[in-house]
């Protein structure tokens, strides 16, 4: 059999009909007869509904119909992660509105521009209340509750039993901490096509989203079909990045007009809806406390973390209880860990998943608090990270939020990123320029990252050899630009010695593929890639039975030919093709085909170590970033170029959070970042040089040796900007800077600190920590799963 295609580069087959514009989104669809939604939105934070008239929006040209949340009934939205049952929300509202843009009515119309013209003829009667806004203000005794019958705004809440972790330590650093709120802004926003019952199926759904089969079993929760009548398409989706899991409001009320009007329904949202409506990301605060002796070796960790969870306790809040806490001990050896979290409610959009979903939160505040430890304790930032890493033979190793690590190697991708970016030389020239007395300084910052990817139930695929000789893979997950079709087809091809073009590859419909858990948690090599290997040894295994009955030879005799066939070793000429093995197995009544469920021995855990080198100009405050050099461990690389095709993607979106993105409300409410020209979004010229480099520690808990790579440069990147933005104005007194490091940020601190009044990074938590119940278990209930 010819070389093995694995671990090279290979270039994507689903590129050209993308580039050629042959691709097709759910906007795009032709659908004969299709009628238009378009949605009232509420234009205040939180108040009461006290009326709602559609007369003359139902009069108006081109309407077929206008409804609102009693004329559908429409049960509960079944939430992706439920974080608190008693913040259910209703697909419009009714009697409250607790966030800006939150759909209290929807307009069916002929045309887009029909149903768009009579929203204004909506009349909608509010009386406004007070809104909690910010979250720490949020759990204030006397703030505004979005739920009164909770009695505050704390969704969720728990407290590690021991809370004195810092005992025995020299040096305590602590800092409050944001992880500022981020809007996901997928090049397509939400769009979904709904069609009525034929013979086949009850009702058929286009929609953008990650997970097709998780859809369809939300449709079945609200609508009371049975799964087997639904059928959900996922065509080609731009974009995801967690921000596409579960069933939106919006789609529950497009799929409920198709079946009122017996008529297909679609909407697609513009970019100020999705930036206003669809889930945020991020959203924590952090008060973190890290004790150390005075030779640098960690004593504890004390962590209390407020997650965002917006309206309706989405389920982004969880994410602070869940992984941010999960992966708080990181990179390091640390002997304790004390971990509260609380999720708060706020009258804001609901927060959700956005790349990494709770596990770049905990690596920034450890980083961030290891740097700190650094300048306190006079050592370089480097030196700090390896005293304190853990040691290979030190794995498996579980952690004290119970996590199970795998495997890990974490000074060898440390060592390889300082290598790439020429440390010394670098240190050498920000002295210089500190010496010079420039004005324009160099920062060098870093970060040592670890994370959570797949894990869970596993994954479906099957693999069938069709009598042309050709193949065709089915696979449970659901991919949307990262490379899928590519990299399952080079698995079966190294697997049955196929050429890469005669793999055919079916993704993204419930018809076809009957199971599958989608996309999300960088899941899709380790358990969909296995799963496809898996089948295709099952494949190769019957082939062999087959072509040993019909060359009349051993089953142990048959292998692959270097020419892709099958043949009987040491017999040249006896040999059968593919095509002709499928044709025999046809004969015989049944397919060469085989399906399998993957099931990992457990979560991976991919890591890595990022270098950025920014200039800080002390007179303007503004910080370009010049170079970012990520090396990432991901286990087993199956394809270089798609791997530096994730890291190049989740590096500078881990930049932008660091330096420009910030999802922002005024004190009522209202978004102040609704459109692109409010929230800013690098574009190429804004982004620097990215050096992307991988070392390979294979993992043993699936049949590839692979980890997740999708979220990873992003959980590294965000720190290390942020450090090397601080790293650069340290020596003027500034000891720590939020993000965005924007250039009002960067030239107040400078400020500040040369007025001997540099801002303390500390300040005492909310009292609220105090009240919440005790954890019963040390182990997370997601550690052994990346939950999005």
């Amino acid at each position: 059999m010819p070389g093995s295609l694995l671990g090279t580069e290979v270039r994507r087959v689903e590129d050209p009909e993308l580039l050629r514009g042959q691709g097709t989104y759910v906007g795009n669809l032709r659908i004969e007869g299709a009628l238009y939604v378009a949605f009232v939105r509420s234009p205040f934070a939180h108040a009461l509904v006290t009326a709602i008239d559609t007369t003359e929006a139902a009069k108006a040209p081109g309407v077929v119909a206008v409804y609102t949340s009693e004329d559908l009934g429409l049960p509960a939205l079944p939430p992706f992660i439920e974080l608190n049952p008693k913040c259910a929300r209703y697909p419009l509202a009714s009697d409250r509105v607790r966030f800006v843009g939150e759909p209290v009515a929807v307009v069916v119309a002929e045309t887009q521009t029909a149903a768009v013209d009579a929203l204004e003829l909506v009349d909608v009667d509010y009386e406004p209340l007070p809104a909690a806004v910010d979250l720490e203000e949020a759990l204030d005794p006397d703030a505004p509750t979005q739920f009164p019958e909770l009695g505050s705004n704390i969704a969720a809440g728990n407290r590690d039993a021991d809370d004195d972790v810092l005992a025995g330590a020299d040096v305590v650093v602590r800092a409050r901490i944001e992880n500022q709120r981020l809007a996901v802004a997928p090049m397509e926003g939400n769009a979904i096509a709904a069609l009525p019952g034929d013979d086949e199926f009850d009702l058929t759904v286009y929609v953008s989203t990650q997970m097709p089969h998780g859809f369809r079993s939300a449709v079945e929760k609200v609508f009371g079909l049975s799964a087997e009548r639904i059928r959900v398409i996922a065509p080609h989706v731009g974009g995801g990045f967690g921000g596409k899991a579960g069933m939106t409001a919006e789609y529950a009320v497009v799929i409920e007009v198709c079946r009122r009007l017996g008529r297909p329904a679609r909407w697609t949202e513009t970019r100020s809806e999705n930036l206003q409506s669809m889930p945020h990301g991020r959203a924590q605060v952090q008060y973190g406390e890290l004790g150390l002796r005075s030779d640098g070796k960690i004593v504890g960790l004390r962590c209390r973390v407020i997650g965002d969870a917006g309206a309706y306790a989405g389920f982004g809040g969880a994410l602070a209880l869940g992984p941010t806490r999960t992966m708080a001990q990181g990179v390091y050896d640390i002997p304790k860990i004390s971990y509260a979290g609380i999720a708060a409610l706020t009258n804001t959009t609901p927060v959700g998943a956005f790349r990494g979903a709770g596990r770049p939160e905990a690596a920034a505040m450890l980083e961030r608090l290891m740097d700190l430890a650094a300048a306190e304790l006079d050592l370089d930032p480097a030196e700090l990270r390896r005293r304190n890493f853990l040691k290979p033979e030190q794995f498996p190793y579980t952690t004290l939020t119970g996590a199970s690590y795998d495997s890990g190697d974490y000074d060898l991708p440390l060592r390889e990123a300082l290598r790439l970016a020429g440390y010394e030389d670098l240190r050498a020239e920000q002295a210089r320029r500190i010496e010079a007395g420039e004005t324009v300084l160099l920062g060098i910052g870093m970060s040592a990252y670890v994370e959570i990817t797949g894990g869970g139930a596993g994954e479906f695929a099957s693999v069938e050899i069709d009598t042309d000789g050709g193949a065709t893979i089915k696979v449970g997950t659901s991919g949307h630009g990262q490379g899928h079709p590519t990299a399952f087809s080079m698995i079966v091809a190294d697997a049955l010695g196929l050429p890469l073009e005669r793999v055919r590859f079916v993704q993204s419909d419930t018809a076809t593929v009957p199971r599958g858990g989608g996309t999300g948690g960088s899941r899709s090599l380790q358990l969909g890639g296995s799963a496809v290997r898996q089948a295709s040894d099952l494949v190769l295994r019957r082939a062999k039975e087959l072509a040993a009955t019909q060359l009349e030879a051993a089953v142990e005799d048959i292998e692959l030919t270097d020419d892709g066939a099958l043949g009987v070793r040491g017999v040249p000429t006896a040999t059968m093709t593919w095509a002709e093995v499928a044709t025999a197995a046809q004969n015989e009544g049944r397919p060469l085909a085989e399906e399998t469920d993957f099931k990992p021995d457990g979560a991976t855990f991919p890591f890595g170590a990022h270098v950025s080198v920014v200039e800080v100009d002390t007179e303007t405050g503004y910080v370009k970033p010049l170079r970012h050099i990520a090396v990432d461990d991901c286990g087993r690389v199956l394809n270089p170029l798609l791997v530096r095709g994730q890291q190049h993607g989740g590096a500078v979106q881990g930049i932008s959070q660091a330096l420009w993105e910030q999802v922002s409300f005024d004190e009522d409410g209202n978004p102040v970042t609704a459109s692109f020209a409010e929230y800013l979004v690098p574009s190429a010229a804004d982004v620097p040089d990215l050096e992307a480099a991988n070392t390979e520690t294979l993992t043993p808990r699936n049949l590839m040796g692979a980890k997740g790579i999708g979220e990873s440069a992003t959980v590294g990147s965000t720190p290390a900007v942020q450090n090397a933005v601080i790293d650069a104005v340290r020596h003027l007194g500034v000891r720590h800077i939020d993000i965005p490091a924007t250039p009002q940020r960067v030239w107040r601190a400078i400020r500040d600190a040369k007025a001997g009044t540099p801002s303390d990074p500390w300040r005492e938590p909310p009292a609220a920590f105090e009240t919440l119940p005790v954890r019963e278990s040390a182990k997370s209930e997601d550690a052994d799963e990346a939950v999005a």
